[in-house]
């Protein structure tokens, strides 16, 4: 297979936004992203579209993630970045400008309710580089694609003097640990949640290490 590995672009925010959503449900049908918003996969991934491409770059921006294209275009993608620079923090300060966008306020009001679900997210590893929404098109499945795009992101990781990464998956995606298992990550904790349980189907989540 033909591939090239690149940094995502703003034109290819559409595809980011599928990566986040896809990634958000994992092996669930309803992911995070889904019980966030409230709202239906189109208007969730216009949702994404508009974060990817915010003035302020965070973690789910465009310019985090990695792009694995064949000659057909994009095949798959995975986000990584650093909590401290471009985590959390720096995605609220981006939301008004998706809010505006939007035509709206705040998330609440998009979804009619607090996205409690955030609160049940396990917080990053102190110094760790964080690998995070990772998906690849159907078609293009079991064919090692993640695993090239995960050993690029991991020298990123390196070239930036991190000694550590992490990732989070859902508890019981077993097929997932196995593969990030192949790459010398390890389960760190996990983190169950009832109302986490109830929302998106499995227990809770686990946090995942590795050194570099």
């Amino acid at each position: 297979m033909d591939l090239k590995i690149r940094t995502a672009g703003a034109e290819d925010a559409a595809f980011v936004a599928w990566l986040i959503l896809t990634a958000g449900r994992a092996n669930v049908q309803r992911g995070v992203w889904e019980v966030i918003l409230n709202q239906p996969e189109e208007v969730c991934l216009r949702f994404l579209e508009q974060l990817a491409v915010t003035n302020t770059p965070h973690l789910f921006h465009h310019s985090c993630f990695l792009i694995a294209e064949t000659q057909a275009g994009p095949a798959a993608g995975l986000g990584g970045y650093d909590p401290e620079t471009t985590g959390y923090p720096r995605m609220r300060e981006s939301l008004p400008e998706v809010y505006a966008k939007m035509g709206m306020h705040s998330i609440a009001e998009m979804a009619g309710r607090p996205p409690r679900i955030i609160e049940c997210i396990p917080p990053a590893v102190a110094g760790a580089w964080v690998i995070d929404s990772v998906a690849t098109l159907p078609v293009f499945r079991r064919q090692g694609i993640v695993d090239n795009l995960l050993d690029r992101m991991l020298d990123v990781a390196r070239k930036k003097g991190y000694r550590q990464a992490e990732l989070a998956i859902y508890l019981g995606n077993t097929p997932a640990q196995r593969a990030y298992e192949k790459h010398g990550f390890r389960v760190l904790d996990e983190w169950p949640d009832p109302y986490f349980a109830q929302e998106i189907g499995a227990p809770g989540m686990a946090r995942m290490i590795c050194d570099l």
